[in-house]
């Protein structure tokens, strides 16, 4: 074959290519939302003689082309993998896959960041709270402080965290969860913790605060299988995880309430486990106030946990310890707006936040 008709044949076979993802993408049905990436999918701009002209439409349109291109997940998921193995890129999106799990890189450490949400913690303490209250804090590892080092990825020192903690937050104790953590506690896909691996750790907790725990758990499975945000995000393949969840006698006749939404809502909602982010199957998920009464508790001890959504999946194994628990999130609730909703007398106050989450505080309100 002439070296010209060899030319022509990848030229016709390039174009039918490009003609076939064409008219895939704009006649082909469109998803509106990335559950894997767990997005909303740019939807087709509406073409005018002033979008055309300021550029506004090609813009638009591009996105919308690269979010509807037929089997968009499969490129994702290819592009990954050759950035991995042939180019030997340690990350892909800042996400890197360790001892099967999928971790998202975070380096440097910012102490303006941490000064910054230990500020606004001390501020609350400082005008919200009063003499009666038993003050806490914690922090949670994220899964780099278990896997970083070994992996060869970067790694800041959680000790200069934690010390710039105890400076800011005068009038609390610090209550120490590195110990009782390990990476088996995380999910393989996500950035939560499992409510199944954090007994222990929830014990700690109630231990530090002088409370006691006589609760007996028992294990429910959900069938669906999870896709954690790192797996949409990395583009990666890896196997799902199961979510499990704790139920005891103590819990039976819990009742929440969403104050943000002025309604009750179960302990655990079976329902979000088929929606775009099952983990907040958990007290709610991602709302800004919380009350969960437990009229079985022996006791009349109360709490308000400040947290981020690592507390919404924990806050139930300290029900054996308090008979009100009260989760505030300050990512949703300003600080100034608390004494409109809450009473902080005679309670005690967990502040309970991700090493992320403080190292990134600008979700912090």
């Amino acid at each position: 074959m002439k070296i010209e008709e060899k030319n022509k044949w990848i030229c016709v076979l390039f174009s039918i290519i490009i003609g076939i993802g064409f008219f895939t993408t704009m006649f082909s049905s469109k998803k509106e939302f990335s559950f894997t990436e767990r997005r909303k999918l740019a939807s087709k701009p509406n073409l005018s003689v002033e979008t055309y002209l300021d550029g506004s439409y090609m813009k638009a349109f591009e996105s919308y082309t690269v979010d509807t291109f037929p089997w968009r997940d499969t490129f994702r998921r290819w592009k990954a993998l050759w950035e991995r193995e042939i180019l030997n890129k340690k990350d892909h999106h800042n996400i890197y896959q360790a001892q099967g799990h999928l971790v998202a890189m975070d380096y440097p450490y910012n102490p303006s960041s941490v000064k910054k949400a230990a500020r606004r913690f001390s501020w609350i303490i400082e005008e919200c709270l009063e003499e009666g209250n038993n003050v806490y804090y914690a922090v949670i590892p994220d899964k780099n402080y278990f896997l970083a080092k070994q992996s060869g990825h970067l790694l800041y020192a959680y000790e200069e965290l934690i010390s710039e903690m105890n400076q800011e937050m005068k009038g609390a104790q610090y209550i120490d969860l590195f110990p009782t953590m390990t990476i088996e506690d995380f999910y393989k896909t996500d950035v939560h913790w499992k409510q199944e691996k954090i007994v222990d750790t929830a014990e700690k907790l109630l231990h530090s605060m002088h409370v006691s725990n006589v609760a007996k758990y028992e294990k429910k499975y959900v069938k669906e299988p999870f896709y954690g945000v790192y797996y949409g995000q990395s583009a990666f393949p890896s196997d799902p995880d199961y979510i499990q969840y704790l139920v005891s006698d103590k819990m039976k006749h819990v009742q929440v309430y969403d104050m943000q939404n002025q309604r009750s809502i179960p302990l655990y909602d079976l329902n979000k486990t088929k929606g775009k982010d099952p983990y907040e199957m958990f007290t709610g998920g991602s709302v800004s106030l919380v009350k969960i009464e437990n009229p079985n508790a022996n006791t009349q001890r109360k709490l308000i946990l400040f947290r981020d959504s690592f507390g919404s999946s924990i806050a139930p194994l300290l029900l054996s310890g308090y008979e009100e628990i009260t989760m505030v999130d300050l990512r949703y609730l300003s600080p100034m707006q608390l004494k409109n909703y809450i009473e902080f007398t005679d309670q005690d106050v967990l502040f309970l936040y991700s090493s992320y989450v403080l190292n990134h505080s600008e979700t912090i309100k």
